[in-house]
């Protein structure tokens, strides 16, 4: 559902601006959870550096955009899809931006296990953990331009495959520290790593529900697909030996 031009053709013009905005900012937070990971995977901390800098791209892009809002409300009093349009891409904005502050940890935990070597599956669940979210996260700022909103509903159920692979990453680096305290830290810092990029499929399914209200009207159904089951994993005491038990 398309609205009608306006007989202000300014007023197109503003509401195309913010959503060119909302666009430069996805791509910008996608750029930067993709370089944070880079940089935990191959440990260089002056592609972490430069991911924690330009978190103050997407602070100044949010703020432009809720500026640009509130005058677009002032002058325009928009109703209807109009209104939605603007306060859908408050929204937005203010989930893009904490992509990006979840990129931003990831890379400042970077020198903290740089000197861990663990087994490569396990960077290879961080990467593969990443690129589902990052799928997710374009797929629903692709249909924010395209509008097309038949596409919505199974990119809101991606996040269940992205929860699912966060709960096999989490069991993965529990085992690790049972095998040696030595992994406590490091592995502490990489389930942080993993549960912020689980976050991000998160922000993605919640502009995936302000998307789909912009463009129909409608709210997405409460329910859906929940499959983090980080919550009840336990792992298994250490047996102690006979002779040790009072």
């Amino acid at each position: 559902m398309t609205a009608a031009p306006h007989i202000f053709r300014t007023f197109d013009e503003e509401l195309a601006s913010l959503a060119k905005r909302i666009a430069a900012m996805g791509g910008h937070a996608e750029r930067m959870v993709d370089h944070a990971v880079a940089s935990l995977v191959h440990a260089d901390p002056d592609l972490a550096r430069q991911v924690i800098a330009d978190d103050l791209v997407l602070d100044e892009a949010q703020r432009e955009i809720d500026d640009r809002a509130v005058i677009i409300i002032a002058r325009r009093q928009p109703v209807a899809a109009d209104l939605r349009e603007v306060i859908g891409a408050i929204r937005i904005a203010s989930d893009l931006e904490r992509v990006g502050d979840l990129g931003k940890s990831v890379a400042k935990r970077v020198v903290a296990v740089r000197d861990f070597l663990p087994p490569v599956s396990l960077f290879r669940g961080l990467q593969t953990l990443s690129e589902l979210a990052l799928e997710q996260l374009k797929g629903v700022l692709d249909v924010y331009a395209s509008r097309e909103a038949v596409k919505i509903a199974a990119l809101r159920e991606r996040d269940g495959g992205i929860d699912a692979m966060y709960t096999s990453l989490f069991r993965e680096l529990l085992t690790y520290m049972m095998e040696d305290p030595r992994n406590i830290t490091p592995c502490t810092h990489l389930l942080f790593c993993a549960k912020n990029i689980e976050r991000i499929g998160d922000h993605a399914t919640n502009i995936a529900e302000t998307v789909y209200y912009v463009i129909t009207g409608d709210q997405m159904p409460l329910e859906r697909q929940k499959d983090d089951r980080s919550h009840r994993v336990v792992m298994p005491a250490p047996a102690v030996p006979d002779g040790d038990r009072s």
